[in-house]
């Protein structure tokens, strides 16, 4: 049988047990259960306190005073996240010590279509500006989004195609300014209606230099190697951002659901800090090194809708399609270097069942074909076809006290080079039991076992790549990863005290690892890598927990606290930049008027390093923010932050640029948002 006709075949098979699934009625109606419903890995809306699946939500509160900063460090320091850190424009989130093509970054659900996920130095094609909730789920059991997800989902969920009517003339207007950077920003959205059509606008520009830090850029470590001493400077340079994105909305909304279209550009240069090139010495002019800057832009396409169902055994039936077009360019000094080039487009269908007694469900399609390329001298991977095709299916029966998730998945995904051709038939499925014992507490125990199949950069790369100090080499025979998991989940919520546990293990079978042969490229003098498979194993925590001190009416005053740990290892040795431990505690004041809060976090020091990597010091951050609400309807906020007050070296050992661009020092951010 065909890799085809088996999706095909899945597919009826599943909107079959699906359907007879809905039709079943048990004997007792499920407990409600409050908290702020998700929606990433959940199509059919599940709350965080009755979810098996480790999840972060920063909503439209959080983002209206958040620092505008690019999505890997916004979401850096949540539990279980951090960033790569690579420089101020480009940084991606690492997820229980994971990242790259290990990690899906959404909008809206779909995939963004750039190269992001080929270097870290690229960044992502999307700003949190942008974004109305940002939903960040952690782990395996996201059947939903496929092996690419093996290590979690940064879901960017926006408003541009709009799903209900504006109550007039809807909008949102921020401005902020920090001094670290001497950075500003500023932004703003729109929504209106229109007869039966519902118009949004949006933009969003930011501008900051060189960011200063608190000790000599770079690490003494480096330098004793290097026989060299710390000098006086104080800034890392070629770190400067600047970008501009902006997009416009429209959709038809009906008494049986709305359907949309979006577009969105965004345009941006940003410096990459030690990634200079060496000017040909033949060249008479003067023999300086040139940094490196990277202009991105894209232009993407959206199309939304929903058809809810009066009867039957479905609710709704969804659609969701984006077209995207992304290039990006490595300048060197003035002159154009390498440029990378990613455009397709992704597309996914989704029947949601009608809830019946405790009976939820997801049957969905999803289809992507995307083109990378790339022109220059660091063009290390071909011009690659990439081609996939997801089934899917996601079950949930909930009786109150006692319930059960599960899910199912296949996957083709075809790849296509000069290099080569392979073709991967993945299959992932997860299974998981809850049991609420009391009205505060909910226990889950969750198995996964997911495929992935490699990338292009991981099957066809053969270069010199600067951003990793390497001669990357592929191996087109590699086969599928494969991650058997188990995850122990605690939600608990009573009177004023909150605590969520996640407990994960993770045995990979045909972990695809970057390793080093020890042989060194003639012509780059960089260090041969190449990419091998070997066994894995990761394990850690993630904790969080509230306990409101005091409360009198809007006003309160809640201790909270969070800490998290990971450790990795391969048959290799120790899994490379593998985030340290850490721990935060903070005070946070909230009334109707004035918010505060302090915040301490501590990371520890991370000595378990692979080859060619170093090993990093702890350090402790202390923040203080507020933010005043001045006028008695309060749709307009003043907020400021001071981050790391005591002026601390930090470098985040999950970053590639760890020993040359530590973390900002102290710096003050201020700015005032207007929602209306």
């Amino acid at each position: 049988m065909t890799a085809h006709r088996s999706l095909l075949l899945a597919a009826a098979s599943s909107v079959v047990l699906a359907s007879a699934a809905a039709a079943q009625t048990p004997p007792q109606d499920r407990e409600v259960v409050v908290g702020d419903v998700i929606v990433t890995g959940a199509p059919f809306g599940v709350t965080d306190r009755a979810s098996l699946l480790a999840v972060d939500v920063l909503d439209e509160e959080d983002l209206a005073v958040a620092p505008a900063a690019t999505l890997g460090d916004l979401v850096s320091g949540l539990p279980g996240v951090r960033s790569t850190a690579f420089a101020p424009g480009a940084s991606r989130p690492v997820i229980r010590g994971l990242s790259g093509p290990r990690v899906q970054v959404l909008t809206n659900g779909l995939g963004m279509i750039d190269a992001s996920s080929v270097s870290p130095d690229h960044q992502v094609a999307v700003d949190p500006g942008e974004a109305r909730r940002i939903e960040i789920v952690r782990g395996p059991s996201t059947l939903v989004f496929g092996g690419s997800a093996i290590g979690g989902v940064v879901n960017i969920i926006d408003d541009r195609i709009p799903t209900e009517r504006a109550e007039s003339l809807d909008g949102h207007v921020s401005a902020q300014a920090s001094t670290v950077d001497h950075g500003t920003s500023f932004g703003g959205r729109l929504k209106a209606n229109a007869g039966p059509l519902v118009l949004t606008v949006d933009g969003f520009t930011r501008d900051s230099s060189d960011y200063d830090v608190p000790v000599f850029p770079e690490s003494e470590a480096l330098l004793d190697e290097e026989g060299e001493t710390a000098g006086d400077e104080r800034t890392v340079h070629n770190t400067f951002v600047q970008l501009d994105q902006y997009g416009a909305g429209v959709s038809f909304l009906g008494s049986r659901g709305f359907v949309g279209a979006s577009v969105k550009h965004v345009d941006t240069t940003y410096g990459v800090p030690g990634h200079e090139h060496e000017p040909d010495p033949l060249d008479p002019g003067p023999h300086e090194e040139e940094g490196v800057s990277i202009g991105l832009e894209q232009t993407r396409y959206d199309l939304r809708g929903e058809l809810n169902f009066d009867g039957g055994p479905f609710s709704a039936a969804r659609l969701s399609a984006g077209w995207a077009d992304y290039a990006h360019t490595e300048f060197e000094g003035d002159e154009v270097g390498t440029q990378f080039f990613s455009d397709g487009h992704e597309g996914r269908f989704e029947l949601v069942q009608r809830e019946r007694h405790g009976w939820q469900g997801v049957v969905g399609l999803q289809l992507l074909e995307r083109t990378f390329d790339a022109v220059g001298d660091e063009a290390y991977v071909p011009r690659t076809d990439i081609s996939e095709q997801g089934l899917y299916t996601v079950q949930r029966f909930d009786r109150g006290g006692l319930g059960f998730e599960g899910g199912l998945r296949l996957d083709k995904r075809t790849l296509e080079s000069l290099a080569g051709e392979r073709e991967f038939d993945n299959v992932s499925a997860s299974a998981g039991l809850f049991f609420r014992p009391s009205a505060p507490l909910f226990l889950g125990l969750s198995v996964a076992r997911n495929e992935r199949a490699p990338s292009e950069v991981e099957l066809f790369a053969e270069g010199a790549h600067v951003a990793t100090g390497a001669f990357e080499v592929g191996d087109i025979d590699l086969d599928s990863e494969i991650a058997t998991s188990i995850e122990a989940t605690v939600h608990f919520a009573r009177g004023p005290f909150e605590f969520d546990l996640h407990a994960y293990r993770a045995e990979y079978d045909g972990f695809i690892d970057l390793r080093p042969t020890g042989l060194v490229d003639v012509e780059s003098g960089l260090p041969i890598f190449e990419y091998v498979q070997t066994d894995a194993q990761f394990r850690g925590f993630e904790a969080e927990a509230d306990y409101r001190l005091w409360e009198s009416g809007q006003r309160s005053l809640t201790l909270t606290g969070a800490a998290d740990w990971v450790r990795a290892t391969t048959d290799l040795g120790q899994a490379a930049r593998i985030p340290p431990w850490s721990a935060t505690a903070g005070l946070e004041w909230t009334s109707r008027r004035f918010d505060a809060g302090l915040e301490v976090r501590h990371v520890g020091e991370q000595d378990r390093t692979a080859a060619f990597e170093r090993p990093t010091d702890s350090y402790t951050l202390v923040s203080l923010k507020g933010a005043v609400r001045p006028f008695a309807d309060r749709n307009v906020t003043v907020f400021a932050e001071a981050s790391n007050l005591t002026d601390a070296e930090a470098r985040e050992h999950a970053s590639f640029q760890k020993e040359i661009a530590p973390l900002p020092g102290r710096s003050l951010r201020a700015g005032v948002t207007w929602r209306f």
